[in-house]
């Protein structure tokens, strides 16, 4: 998978609909009653779509809205892993959303090119991230929704799991966290949704890592407190074990169990929302592996301190189980290893097209050291450095 991909050495929010854009970030929006997943991507709230899209009536049959994204990237880092670079520019996204939104039958197609950067690991240029995971095509279903509380969805979807979004702009910082890595992005499969007042729930049956073998159930459980606290369970287990490994499906987290509790809490301009993440993965024969188990929490902060200037924060921590050395998997920066991140990013909207800056530091403890003929598990060329500090500036239009 995606997340996994990018890593040599480591292994709800507001809707991005027609109806839930605004022209410019505002104060940090209140939290809503909970509802069955919107079709479109989510946006996570510093950055708006576009509240006026291209739409094209067709009748009997609805409107069908048409929506995008292009973005870019300029970036630096220190201690690059193996033969990723120091610097580089990139495209982030060059996106085509196409969806129809109301009605018994609904539909959401996405189309295009991505990268997806994550924190700690080498970064992968978009064109090849695209081959290599989910294809041109990420993210495409249908939604058959009976009633307003109720309905199923089936095809490529988003995960019910964690508090990041796949694609760099539907988030508040550019790079994915630590957390996010042990994470499903996109799985094929059916997906149920049924809202009963304050509560909404969905479970769905996939393919996990998107490994076209269909064992793998998760669920999402959201309680709306009040309009400014939301609380929601998620986990995820694969029901069999499976030796599929590849690109796109980490043969490891492919068969974890995993589970997270998530908090948010908005307050005038401030938007906080704090969650723990567990996995486990079981003894696997195949790879040479016993189990292993992460923990970890992060917390997840912006202040908009205008309608076009917001100041989105994260601060994380993992850790692994394991000795050095062991034979327990390596979820991580080798068996028994630790991080944190933190990672600030400054974010201006205007109209429709918005830059962000962007700082991040990794730390990890526990990693094992190498040579150049067997490198560690850390950061640099042959794998013995145990930070790394980031920079970039992404440019975009929502359109």
């Amino acid at each position: 998978m995606i997340k996994h991909l990018m890593a040599g050495t480591m292994l709800t929010a507001a809707a991005f609909t027609p109806v839930a854009a605004q022209d410019a970030p505002a104060a940090a929006p209140e939290a809503t009653a909970p509802a069955a997943p919107a079709l479109a991507l989510a946006l996570a709230g510093s950055l708006t779509a576009n509240p006026a899209p291209t739409n094209f009536d067709l009748g009997d049959f609805g409107k069908v809205y048409v929506t995008g994204v292009a973005s870019g990237v300029a970036r630096f880092q220190s201690n690059p892993v193996g033969s990723d670079r120091g610097t580089y520019g990139d495209v982030t996204n060059a996106q085509v959303f196409i969806q129809k939104v109301d009605g018994v039958f609904q539909f959401f197609l996405q189309a295009g090119v991505y990268s997806i950067p994550v924190l700690g690991t080498p970064y992968v240029r978009a064109t090849r991230t695209t081959d290599a995971t989910f294809g041109p095509l990420p993210q495409a279903f249908i939604k058959i929704a009976p009633s307003a509380n109720f309905s199923v969805q089936a095809g490529k979807l988003p995960t019910l799991i964690g508090a990041e979004y796949t694609f760099s702009f539907q988030n508040l910082n550019v790079d994915r966290g630590l957390l996010w890595n042990q994470e499903q992005a996109v799985s094929k499969g059916v997906q149920v949704n049924y809202t009963a007042g304050p509560l909404a729930f969905s479970v769905a049956l996939t393919d996990n890592f998107y490994s076209s073998k269909y064992s793998a159930i998760s669920g999402l459980v959201t309680y709306t407190i009040d309009p400014s606290n939301v609380l929601a369970f998620a986990a995820s287990g694969n029901t069999k074990k499976t030796s599929k490994s590849t690109a796109s499906t980490p043969g490891l987290l492919n068969n974890e169990q995993i589970y997270n509790l998530i908090y948010t809490h908005t307050s005038g301009p401030w938007l906080f929302q704090p969650y723990l993440q567990y996995s486990r993965v079981p003894n696997l024969p195949v790879f040479g592996s016993t189990s292993a188990s992460t923990y970890g929490g992060a917390v997840l902060a912006r202040y908009t301190f205008t309608p076009n200037f917001s100041l989105p924060l994260r601060a994380e921590y993992i850790g692994t189980s394991g000795k050095a050395g062991g034979s327990a998997a390596n979820l991580l920066y080798g068996t028994g290893s630790d991080a944190f991140s933190f990672t600030v990013t400054p974010t201006y909207q205007y109209n429709r097209f918005f830059v962000r800056g962007e700082a991040s530091y990794v730390k990890a403890s526990g990693i094992a050291k190498g040579n150049l003929a067997n490198p560690g598990t850390g950061f640099g060329r042959i794998g013995n450095d145990t930070s790394q500090v980031r920079g970039l500036i992404e440019v975009g239009v929502l359109f």
